[in-house]
């Protein structure tokens, strides 16, 4: 699917009532911001280091399709309306977020922990801003609409980057406030981070040398434009006993590009479709 503008029907089709339960969901990804973006035609929010779920109003699902085992009483506190958002438990608490809804029977004491941080109704009306505001009135125990606030200037912008990073966050998401609803990687939605991310499929594996003789020396990599790197750096000795196959998505962190687009500096993240 390509990142165009969605009508409301295509969408909900889209968010799994239609679909095969397995189906790989395609919600709206973001690009890289420019560091002097004017950020006035957007509202910001914090980027959460979450899982991404979707809710079509009556299962949630991984951005891989995969149904989330979460426990009934978290699923009977969501609307019977579609949600799009992160279930999060907090900054620089990924690891442990990642192992409780990983589990095929959910731990109602990790699960306490959990919300589900909401920032799309895919099934709303009018531009992003109107549908924020739409959410709002969505606000429960459980589901919390992302905050979203408006700056000025670059300036203010930075310095709202700074306060949320300095404090164990891992940057902010510029969503332009008349976006129409829309799928795939779009400049309709922003991030901005110290460091910049992507993502990128693995194509092969570089065998280790010395002591890491026998295991991953780094992973053979293809960016969506078709350009090819190594990454080397980032992995436990876990990941490098049994590295992510040919075919996975992984994200990756970098400081910025050389003129032949590969990044500078690049360390692995995680595996994106593991969820």
């Amino acid at each position: 699917m390509s990142s165009k503008t969605l009508s409301r029907r295509m969408l909900l089709a889209w968010l799994g009532g239609m679909g095969a339960p397995a189906l790989a969901l395609e919600p709206l990804l973001a690009k890289n911001a420019p560091a002097g973006i004017d950020p006035k035609p957007y509202l910001v929010s914090e980027k959460l280091d979450g899982v991404r779920a979707l809710w079509d109003g009556t299962t949630l699902r991984f951005r891989s399709g995969r149904p989330v085992a979460a426990p009934a009483w978290f699923l009977a506190a969501l609307p019977k309306v579609p949600l799009d958002g992160e279930l999060w438990m907090g900054r620089r608490s990924f690891d442990a977020l990642s192992a409780a809804v990983r589990r095929g029977e959910p731990i109602n004491a990790e699960w306490r922990r959990v919300s589900y941080r909401v920032f799309e109704l895919p099934a709303g009306e009018g531009g992003f801003e109107q549908r924020a505001d739409t959410l709002k009135t969505l606000a429960s125990d459980v589901v919390v609409p992302v905050e979203q606030q408006r700056f000025a200037s670059n300036a203010e912008l930075r310095a709202k980057l700074k306060q949320v990073v300095d404090a164990g966050g891992e940057g902010l998401m510029l969503h332009r406030a008349d976006a129409p609803l829309a799928a795939g990687r779009s400049d309709l939605l922003l991030k901005l981070k110290p460091l910049a991310d992507a993502e990128a499929v693995v194509v092969g594996h570089e065998a280790g040398k010395g002591r890491l003789a026998g295991q991953l020396g780094a992973l053979e990599l293809q960016t969506p434009e078709g350009v090819r790197f190594k990454l080397g750096t980032g992995f436990t000795d876990a990941q490098r006993r049994s590295p992510p196959p040919v075919g996975a998505t992984v994200t990756y962190r970098y400081r910025d590009l050389t003129p032949a687009g590969k990044p500078r500096f690049a360390n692995f993240v995680r595996v994106a479709d593991e969820f």
